[in-house]
C-alpha cells in the first residue's frame, strides 16, 4: 500500500436542519506533507470531538479503490482526493484484509488501524443527500480509523509497511458488517471482544449481543 494523497479541511459552516454548524468533512489534497498527531491530524479541523479525532480516531484512511464505484453513482459531483472526509486516501487498500490492530509504519508516523468509519448526517451534506448513508453501509467498505502509536509526517507516494499483526484476527470489513447486522453473528461477537486493539467502549455496546 501507499499514499496517493494527504488532506486537510478547513472549518465550512452548513445549514443543518434550521441551524447552522462547523464541519472538517471537506478535505481536501495538500501539496506538502501532513502531521499526524496522537489526537488529531494538524491542522486539520475537527467540528465534533465527541465523534471524531481523540486517541481512537487520530486519523482516517479510505481506499482510493472505492473512488470509481462511488464516481459513476455519483457523476455530478466535483470530485478529488478526500471526498470521504479521509486524512490518507490510499492506494492498495483492501478492508477485507486489514485488520483491528495492525500496526503500519507509514511515513515517520507508526499508526494502528483500530475501528471502521460509521458515517453520520455530515456525509451526506458532502454528498448532496443522506441516500448516501445507507449505500455506503450496503456497499460494506468503510476505510479505517487510527491510533497515532508515534507521531510523524506523512506525504504523497510514502509507503505504508506492515509492522505488527494481533493473534485474535478481526477485519475492519468483518467489524462494520457486524455494526449493522441485525442478527448479530456469535462467532464475529467473540471475535471483536477477544481482539485487544479494538476500543472497550465498542467492547461494552457489542457484549450485549452474546
Amino acid at each position: 500500500m501507499k499514499v496517493q494523497s494527504v488532506n486537510i479541511a478547513r472549518p465550512t459552516q452548513i445549514n443543518w436542519k434550521g441551524k447552522t454548524e462547523v464541519t472538517g468533512i471537506f478535505k481536501t489534497p495538500v501539496s506538502g506533507p501532513i502531521h499526524l498527531g496522537e489526537k488529531e491530524v494538524a491542522g486539520d479541523t475537527i467540528a465534533n470531538k465527541k465523534v471524531h479525532g481523540g486517541p481512537h480516531k487520530a486519523c482516517y484512511l479510505y481506499s482510493t479503490r472505492h473512488y470509481p464505484y462511488w464516481k459513476k453513482r455519483y457523476p455530478g459531483l466535483d470530485w478529488n482526493w478526500g471526498m470521504f472526509g479521509e486524512n490518507i486516501s490510499v492506494e492498495g487498500m483492501d478492508e477485507r484484509v486489514l485488520q483491528i490492530g495492525d500496526t503500519f509504519r507509514i511515513g515517520g508516523a507508526l499508526i494502528q488501524l483500530s475501528l471502521p468509519r460509521e458515517p453520520c448526517y455530515k456525509l451526506g451534506v458532502r454528498f448532496g443527500t443522506q441516500n448516501i448513508l445507507k449505500e455506503f453501509i450496503t456497499y460494506g467498505f468503510p476505510g479505517s480509523y487510527a491510533r497515532v502509536l508515534k507521531e510523524g509526517t506523512v506525504q504523497p507516494g510514502d509507503q505504508i509497511i506492515l509492522e505488527e499483526r494481533l493473534p485474535n484476527p478481526l477485519t475492519v470489513w468483518e467489524f462494520f458488517d457486524l455494526l449493522f447486522q441485525r442478527e448479530k453473528s456469535q462467532e464475529l461477537v467473540r471475535k471483536a471482544l477477544e481482539n485487544n486493539a479494538l476500543p472497550q467502549y465498542k467492547k461494552d455496546k457489542i457484549k450485549k449481543f452474546l
